[in-house]
């Protein structure tokens, strides 16, 4: 039989987590709680740190070295607003300012550079809320200066070797893709697509006269190329028959791309550079999927996030010179205790023969047999689940449930024509998958057929939702965080910096402008007499993405109906639970509502 594994110990907060070696290598940091909120560790490298910074509120997450080697860089927003500001917290008088302090502001760190150790590249949306200019911002005084001027439909910045801005990615009116160059004061179009293809860029080469970019163009995945930005043929430099190109690795002084990543069930690395083979290889024996998530600017030393299913990730030191591997914590380590459950990945047939993968994590020490079944729905819906520790399918595991996640069509990661096989089919082909992925568990034996529940959050939300008003005799209870409830107010309530993207909406999700009628006939608000099972709609009142109102509409009708439905509202949260009281909150009635209806 499953262990029960406290949820504590998976949703509270971890140990330790995300280290980061200082650009010199002296030093490391980390994130750790600091009086129950995560905080940045400072320290000399792989020693005890101490706590530097003073968050109290939903905690630091995202963070990096500045290379001036005398400070941190994070960022952080107000109860989930997505406002961020960037903060740089100075090492030893542990003083922090805000660098970017303009109210109701969003601010994006663009890039640092080791040649430049002074200065951060950071983009804000103060002149237009629909768009981000990028401005130099001094880590000496907070003094800024205007980089680069959005042009009307600008998505995404790239400086050159001089850390001057010398790209930009911008849409399309047609919803394609454009990447532009710098041309003196303006600039000029170097390489465009259409709406089904995808393209970006991820560096200048290092002699300045090429430039790593990232298409589909020509073929179903994307591949890594070098184009010459004088024109002429790209040279295919990496690409995979049934993966999208992952992450591309850039040696951080000699700015070279040395390897890239691909991902069908399990992360693979491809070595660019010769030199590095020995170093994959020493990470392919690791037991996981391992992950460089950060190095020294002399590339002689790497942190690894080593990551599988049946224990919490855990990071080592790898020394690149000697070729030793040194542990450096593991995330929470006192979930070593208990045996956690496989995860194994799975495919089959969608009803259309498409091809549908995914991953199915079963209790442990059991026969995968009859089981009560959670279908867990990825958010995005343009993003993918992946295999390895997922604290949502532990926990559901050692409840006695099984937990199935697919990446069904729409989901990244997969090539163009599965990407787009989602256009327009949101509760409708994209639902068709989920439901097929619970015929397939059933006709395996896995899943008792009348003990299914379908849960998620964002799209995952909408697609549990969309279950419980377009397949009601399928699930026997549904639970919806942060997930819309009607597409026409989604589309219309979109926050302003993503008004150049609103095209993608319309290509992908349907134009509220010419398709209203439609996008009712996919909104599960409008279908609220077909719900006949119980549902926990959980929202964050502060969430820019989809608003408080998506649930509370969906909430006021299923009432004034007599539906069952329990709703958790958390006013310092955004899109998502950032709190540990708030999910540990979140999942203790989660547990409870899925306790009392598949029992």
């Amino acid at each position: 039989m499953s262990e029960r594994v406290p949820r504590e110990l998976l949703f509270g907060n971890p140990e330790r987590a995300s280290p980061k070696i200082s650009p010199d290598g002296k030093l490391w940091a980390y994130l750790a709680p600091d009086d129950g909120v995560l905080n940045i560790w400072v320290g000399p490298e792989a020693k005890n740190a101490r706590p530097l910074t003073q968050d109290r509120g939903r905690g630091i997450r995202v963070f990096l070295w500045a290379e001036d080697e005398r400070s941190i860089l994070y960022v952080q927003d107000k109860d989930g607003d997505e406002n961020w500001h960037v903060y740089q917290t100075d090492l030893e008088t542990g003083v922090t300012r805000d660098l970017t302090p303009y109210p109701g502001v969003q601010a994006q760190i663009v890039a640092t550079e080791p040649r430049f150790p002074h200065e951060i590249l950071v983009a804000l949306n103060d002149r237009d809320p629909k768009l981000h200019d990028v401005w130099r911002v001094s880590l000496k005084d907070g003094s800024r200066t205007l980089e680069a001027t959005n042009p009307g439909d600008a998505i995404g910045w790239l400086p050159d070797k001089d850390f001057k801005i010398g790209l930009h990615k911008a849409m399309r009116a047609d919803g394609g893709t454009i990447l532009r160059l710098r041309d003196g004061a303006g600039w000029k179009d170097f390489l465009s697509c259409g709406p089904d293809d995808q393209l970006g860029a991820h560096g200048f080469s290092p002699d300045g006269e090429h430039i790593y970019i990232e298409s589909s163009v020509g073929r179903d995945t994307t591949a890594l190329l070098l184009a010459p930005l004088g024109g002429g043929d790209a040279a295919v430099l990496a690409e995979h028959p049934e993966s999208d190109l992952g992450s591309v690795l850039i040696h951080p002084r000699k700015y070279h791309a040395e390897a890239v990543t691909f991902e069908v069930d399990r992360l693979q690395w491809k070595a660019l550079d010769q030199s590095m083979k020995m170093d994959f290889t020493a990470m392919h024996a690791l037991q996981g999927d391992a992950m460089i998530v950060s190095r020294n600017d002399a590339d002689t030393v790497w942190y690894l996030s080593v990551n599988k299913p049946d224990r919490s990730p855990s990071f080592l030191r790898w020394n690149r010179v000697a070729r030793v591997a040194t542990p450096l914590f593991s995330t929470r380590p006192r979930l070593d205790p208990y045996t956690l459950a496989p995860m194994q990945p799975v495919k089959f047939e969608a009803r259309d023969g498409r091809t549908v993968r995914g991953y199915l994590t079963t209790p442990a020490g059991s026969e995968a047999k009859d089981l009560p079944l959670v279908l867990c729905v990825h958010g995005g819906p343009w993003a993918r689940d992946r295999w390895g520790f997922h604290p949502e399918a532990q926990w559901l595991a050692s409840l006695g449930y099984a937990c199935l996640q697919l990446n069904y069509r729409g989901s990244t990661g997969f090539g163009k024509s599965h990407l787009h096989a989602g256009d327009k089919e949101w509760g409708a082909k994209m639902q068709d998958d989920l439901t097929d992925g619970v015929a397939w568990a059933v006709a395996q034996g896995i899943a008792d057929p009348r003990r299914v529940a379908i849960y998620g959050g964002s799209y995952g939300g909408y697609a549990a939702l969309a279950g419980a008003a377009f397949t009601p005799k399928l699930y026997r209870c549904a639970i919806d965080v942060v997930g819309p409830s009607s597409l026409i107010t989604l589309i219309k309530s979109i926050p302003p910096y993503w008004e150049p993207m609103k095209r993608i909406f319309d290509l992908r999700v349907g134009s509220i402008e010419t398709e209203e009628e439609f996008l009712k006939s996919r909104s599960p608000l409008f279908h609220i007499d077909k719900i006949e099972i119980p549902l926990l709609i959980a929202q964050g009142a502060n969430d820019p993405r989809v608003k408080q109102a998506e649930s509370e509409q969906i909430v006021a009708e299923l009432r004034a109906k007599g539906k069952p439905v329990e709703y958790l509202l958390y006013k310092d949260e955004g899109h998502g639970f950032a709190k540990p009281g708030n999910r540990l909150d979140f999942y203790a009635k989660a547990e409870a509502f899925l306790a009392k209806h598949l029992a």
